[in-house]
């Protein structure tokens, strides 16, 4: 198949074009990047079956060929970069959303939507269930990403019942792994970037937070699946069901790494969930998925890929 991917050149989006490719199909990457990067698909411009194109979703796009799906990718996901320019995130979401499914319409394209858990925002209910309607602040610093995703969710609801779209909705939880921004100010690469350095572990809050990790690879195998899954249209949660502290994530990275940094603790950023985790129960329904690499494993190949990063 022809396949575009935008926010290809990103952490997930780089991932996803490799696998696309390993797969066998024809890829079309679409990045304007802002936090993707060229380095990440580097790799991949002499492959004689990927495109890349710099541009931004914001903006009108046009493709003369054929296409047959579409996943999109294309905005900011870390509160650092998404805060930047709230305007973009929000346009990105919304105009950027409605240029995509008009590409979709257009080519008679299969489009799959990146959302996210923070349509959750701050939950009232654990674990978190696709059912589940959210607590988010609509007027705070995150609501242009949180309220941003779920608008691009009802978007792609509505161009399905009105105009047979064919779509698809993934709801990403916390994922890491290589090609990670080194700047992107999530906790993973945060505290890996501060242990290898030797510099204090900086905790938001005390510590008792609970996130769950999936790691990329198997993020990407269960958007591929979910992306060629027959006649289903509702959101679909992935990510990693194993919940621990943020503080117990920060003593794993510290063993790995070897690292003599102290751990400190600022407060904790308003709306920061205090809770995350996933019900995926849809998706060993649907897809047949869990995730299969282990968060110890995970982070060991995650912690070498910022050390040769670091040495660079």
């Amino acid at each position: 198949m022809k396949i575009v991917v935008t926010g290809g050149a990103g952490f997930i989006g780089s991932h996803l074009c490799e696998y696309l490719l390993e797969k066998g199909h024809e890829v079309i990457c679409v990045d304007n990047y802002f936090t993707g990067s060229k380095e990440n698909i580097k790799h991949l411009l002499s492959h004689k079956s990927f495109k890349e194109k710099e541009h931004d979703i914001i903006n009108p796009l046009f493709f003369d060929e054929s296409i047959d799906q579409i996943y999109n990718l294309a905005c900011p996901a870390s509160p650092i970069h998404y805060q930047v320019n709230k305007i973009r995130t929000i346009k990105a979401c919304t105009v950027g959303m409605v240029n995509m499914l008009g590409i979709a319409k257009a080519k008679k394209a299969r489009i799959l939507q990146a959302s996210t858990s923070e349509v959750y925002g701050d939950p009232k209910i654990h674990p978190q269930h696709e059912g589940y309607w959210g607590h988010v602040n609509m007027n705070g610093p995150r609501s242009c990403y949180d309220e941003g995703k779920r608008v691009a969710e009802s978007l792609m609801m509505a161009y399905h019942w009105q105009n047979n779209i064919d779509t698809r909705i993934v709801r990403i939880f916390n994922t890491y792994g290589p090609r990670m921004a080194e700047n992107d100010g999530r906790v993973v690469s945060n505290f890996i970037i501060q242990a290898l350095k030797n510099e204090p572990l900086t905790i938001y809050g005390d510590g008792s937070q609970t996130r769950s990790f999936c790691y990329v690879s198997d993020l990407v195998e269960a958007m591929y699946r979910v992306m060629n899954l027959e006649k289903f249209y509702n959101p679909i949660n992935l990510g990693n069901p194993h919940e621990f502290t943020v503080l117990e994530l920060a003593n794993k990275v510290k063993q790995l790494t070897k690292s003599e940094s102290e751990i400190i603790f600022k407060p904790l950023p308003e709306d920061d969930p205090v809770k995350r985790k996933p019900d995926i129960s849809l998706a060993k329904k649907m897809i047949s998925w869990e995730p299969k690499i282990s968060v110890d494993e995970g982070l060991k190949t995650t912690v070498e890929y910022f050390r040769k990063l670091l040495k660079n």
